[in-house]
C-alpha cells in the first residue's frame, strides 16, 4: 500500500486551502478578533423529493427569504396552504442542501405538465395531495436509490419518458441562481450546496456538500455517481471537479447524524489518500440537528452509556440508529428497522465524542488522527424553514408529515434542530468559509448564546478581567479548532468565555447554568479515556421551571469567564478538550404544543386529558386512535426523554499532541498507517 508520511499529509492539508478567496474591501463592522455568526448549513425546499411529497412548496428562493426573517406559508397537517411561519431573529448566514439524488426526476414530475414524465404515476403521487398516496410516492422514491444497498443506483422511470439529465441541470441552475440573488456581502451569506444522500439499509451516510462561491460542479455528484456506501469516492470526485478541475472551485463535506449510521459514518480509512480526503474536505460534522444530537450517548434506564458515564449524554436522543426512525405513521412505528438498540447494540462511532477519543488511538498507533472535526449545528428542515430551532416556535421540519397535531403524534422524539455558529472576521463567503475550514466553529441546539475557547500555555489566571481578553487570546493561544503546540513543561490553560443569548423583544433568552470542558484522550498503553470537568457556574443552582406556565425559575448566569488548567495533564498523552455550554432548564417543544392542545404533561389527569384531546383531534380530521398519548410518557420509563431539556452549545475541540509523536509523525519511516479498519 503506498504511504505517506504524516507531516506529507499535513502539508498537504494546509496547502489544500483555496486560492478562490476574492480580494474586496472589508466590512464595516470587520473585527479582527471576528464576530459571531448564526447560520444554517442544511436546509431543504421543494426540490427535495421528501419535502416535495409533504405538500411543500417553498423553493430554494422561498428558504432563502425566511432566513432573511421574511415570513412565508407553510402546509397544515391537512396539506392546506395556511400556516404562517417567520424567524424572530434572521440568519447571518445559509445553505439550501436539497438532495443531489432525484434533482432531476422532481423537476421532471412537478414543474412542466407537457412533459409525458410528468404524467408517470409516480409522479402523479407525488403531486398527490391524498396523504396515502403521498406515502406511497415516498416508498417508491425511498426505494429507488436513496436507501437501497446495491452498487448501482436505479434511475426513475419518468427519466425514460423525459430527460433527466436537463431536468438536473435546470434545477441546480436555479439552486445557484437562488443562492445568488440572495447573497448580500457583509449582511446575508448565502452558499451553494446539496446533500449526498447515500443511506444503505437506512444506515444514514449523507453528507451536505457547500461550496466556497459560485465555482461549482457542473451538476452535483450524488450516490448515483458514487454507488452505494461509496462517500470516499465522493471526495475523489470533488478533488476531480472541483479542487483540481475547476478554477476558482472549493468545496467541503458535512456529516451528519452519525447517531443514526448504524456505526457506518466514522470506519477507519482504508488508505493514506483517503485519510487525507477525510482531512481536507471534512473539517466539520453537523453535531446536532431535529434527527437527534450526536455528541455521545447515555440511557438513563440502562444507568450506563456508549463508553460513557457522562450523564448529560442522554439529551435529544433517538431510540434506534437509522434513518427508520422517521417512520412513524398515525402514531406507530410502521418499519422494524425502527427497533430500538441497546447500549451494547449501539455502534461505539455513532457518537462524536468516542469518534474522537478513536482519532488520538490512531493518532497514537499510526502517527495520524484522521477524525480532527469541528462542530456545527443545523436544523434539516424539510419545511424551507431555515434557521427554526426555538422550542416556542416550531412548526415541525417535514411538511405536513409534522404539521399541527401530527408533529406530537409522529415525531415526537425529533427536536426543532440546531444552528451553526462560526467566528469570523466579517459576513462574507470567504470569510465564513474560511471559519468552517479551520474549525472556528460551535454547534448550539438552537438557541444563541456566545462562546468562545481558547488554549495555550501559562495563560494569565486574571485574563478574563482584561479589557483585551480577546485580543491576547489570538496572541498567546490557539482558538477552537485549533492545535496546541509542544508542551511546554506545565499543563495547557484553556480561555473559556460565555453570554446567554440576549434573545428578542418578549421573549429573553435563558441563563446560563455551567461551562463544563470535556477531555478524552488516549495513553502510552493505547487506552482510550474521558473526564467531564465543571469549570464555571454552578448544576445546583436550583433553576426549574413553572410547572403550570413553563415559565423558567431561579437565576443562572448572563457571563461566564474562567482560565482553567488541565489539573491531570500527562504530556505523553494524545487529548482533545471541547466546551459544552449548559443553560438553565426549559420546557421541551413537545410540552409546550401538548399544554397548548390541553395536555399537560406534569399533570396526574394528564392520560384522560390526552383521551379528551384526541377525540376532539379525531372529530376535526386526525388519524389515529392515540393522537396524544405520548404527552404522558413517564419519564422515569424513558431512557432519554425529558419534558424538560437543558438547551446547550459544544466548542470545537482543541488537540493536543506530544512532543515525540510529533517528532515520530514528521519521520516517514516508522509512520505506516497501521489502522485496524474498525468502526
Amino acid at each position: 500500500m503506498n504511504t505517506f508520511s504524516a507531516s506529507a499529509i499535513l502539508i498537504l492539508v494546509a496547502t489544500s486551502v483555496s486560492l478562490a478567496a476574492e480580494v474586496r474591501e472589508p466590512c464595516a463592522d470587520y473585527s479582527a478578533q471576528r464576530l459571531p455568526l448564526f447560520g444554517d448549513l442544511h436546509v431543504h425546499s421543494s426540490y427535495s423529493f421528501d419535502s416535495y411529497i409533504s405538500s411543500q412548496r417553498n423553493d430554494p428562493w422561498a428558504a432563502y427569504r425566511f432566513g432573511r426573517g421574511e415570513p412565508i406559508t407553510l402546509p397544515n397537517a391537512d396539506g392546506e396552504q395556511d400556516v404562517k411561519m417567520q424567524l424572530r431573529r434572521p440568519l447571518d448566514f445559509m445553505a439550501v442542501t436539497d438532495h443531489a439524488e432525484f434533482l432531476g426526476p422532481i423537476n421532471v414530475c412537478t414543474q412542466d405538465a407537457g412533459k409525458l414524465g410528468y404524467w408517470f404515476p409516480a409522479c402523479i403521487a407525488t403531486r398527490s395531495s391524498n396523504f396515502i398516496l403521498q406515502l406511497l410516492a415516498a416508498d417508491y422514491w425511498v426505494k429507488l436509490g436513496v436507501a437501497g444497498t446495491s452498487k448501482e443506483k436505479k434511475s426513475s422511470f419518468a427519466c425514460t419518458l423525459s430527460d433527466c439529465e436537463a431536468a438536473e441541470k435546470t434545477a441546480w441552475q436555479n439552486i445557484q441562481k437562488a443562492t445568488e440573488d440572495n447573497n448580500t456581502e457583509c449582511s446575508f451569506t448565502t452558499f451553494v450546496g446539496y446533500e449526498y444522500t447515500d443511506a444503505p439499509d437506512f444506515k444514514n451516510l449523507h453528507r451536505n456538500v457547500i461550496f466556497r462561491n459560485e465555482n461549482v460542479t457542473d451538476q452535483p455528484i450524488s450516490a448515483y455517481d458514487t454507488g452505494s456506501y461509496n462517500f470516499p469516492k465522493l471526495w475523489t470526485l470533488l478533488r476531480e471537479q472541483c479542487l483540481d478541475g475547476n478554477e476558482g472551485c472549493d468545496v467541503m463535506s458535512i456529516p451528519h447524524n452519525p447517531n443514526l449510521s448504524g456505526g457506518l459514518m466514522f470506519p477507519d480509512p482504508k488508505s493514506p489518500q483517503e485519510a487525507l480526503d477525510r482531512l481536507v474536505f471534512e473539517p466539520v460534522v453537523e453535531l446536532v440537528q431535529h434527527k437527534g444530537a450526536s455528541e455521545c450517548r447515555f440511557d438513563r434506564l440502562a444507568g450506563r452509556g456508549v463508553a460513557t458515564e457522562d450523564e448529560l449524554c442522554d439529551f435529544e436522543q433517538i431510540k434506534t440508529d437509522s434513518l427508520a426512525m422517521l417512520g412513524s405513521v398515525a402514531g406507530e412505528v410502521r418499519t422494524l428497522e425502527a427497533d430500538p438498540v441497546g447500549t451494547d447494540d449501539y455502534g461505539r462511532r455513532n457518537m462524536m465524542r468516542n469518534v474522537l477519543k478513536d482519532g488520538t488511538a490512531l493518532k497514537q498507533k499510526s502517527g495520524l488522527n484522521p477524525f480532527k472535526m469541528g462542530f456545527i449545528g443545523s436544523t434539516d428542515t424539510h419545511s424551507a424553514t431555515p434557521g427554526a430551532s426555538e422550542e416556542d416556535n416550531y412548526p415541525g421540519h417535514l411538511g405536513r408529515r409534522d404539521a399541527g397535531y401530527r408533529n406530537i403524534q409522529d415525531h415526537f422524539f425529533s427536536n426543532a434542530g440546531g444552528l451553526a455558529v462560526v467566528w469570523a472576521e466579517q459576513n462574507t463567503r470567504d470569510a465564513v468559509f474560511d471559519a468552517i475550514k479551520r474549525k472556528e466553529t460551535y454547534a448550539t441546539s438552537g438557541t444563541r448564546p456566545t462562546l468562545r475557547f481558547f488554549g495555550g500555555w501559562n495563560l494569565n489566571p486574571e485574563l478574563c478581567q482584561s479589557p483585551n481578553m480577546i485580543e491576547q487570546a489570538y496572541t498567546l493561544a490557539v482558538p477552537m479548532g485549533g492545535d496546541l503546540p509542544s508542551a511546554a513543561g506545565s499543563a495547557p490553560s484553556f480561555l473559556i468565555a460565555a453570554s446567554k443569548d440576549a434573545g428578542t423583544k418578549g421573549y429573553p433568552g435563558t441563563d446560563i447554568q455551567q461551562l463544563q470542558v470535556i477531555k478524552g484522550w488516549t495513553d502510552d498503553q493505547g487506552n482510550s479515556h474521558e473526564q467531564v470537568f465543571t469549570v464555571a457556574g454552578n448544576p445546583n443552582n436550583g433553576a426549574s421551571v413553572n410547572r403550570n406556565s413553563c415559565a423558567t425559575t431561579g437565576s443562572g448566569s448572563a457571563q461566564l469567564c474562567t482560565v482553567w488548567k488541565d489539573p491531570e495533564f500527562n504530556p505523553g498523552d494524545n487529548a482533545f478538550y471541547y466546551v459544552r455550554l449548559i443553560e438553565n432548564p426549559t420546557c421541551r417543544w413537545s410540552t409546550l404544543q401538548c399544554k397548548a392542545s390541553g395536555v399537560d404533561p406534569f399533570s396526574k389527569d394528564c392520560k384522560t386529558q390526552a383521551e379528551q384531546a384526541t377525540a376532539q383531534a379525531k372529530d376535526n380530521g386526525a388519524w389515529g386512535d392515540d393522537v396524544f398519548g405520548k404527552c404522558c410518557l413517564n419519564e422515569a420509563e424513558e431512557p432519554f426523554y425529558s419534558p424538560v431539556i437543558q438547551e446547550r452549545a459544544w466548542s470545537s475541540p482543541i488537540w493536543y499532541t506530544p512532543e515525540q509523536a510529533t517528532k515520530r509523525a514528521a519521520d516517514p519511516e516508522p509512520n505506516r498507517f497501521a489502522f485496524d479498519g474498525k468502526r
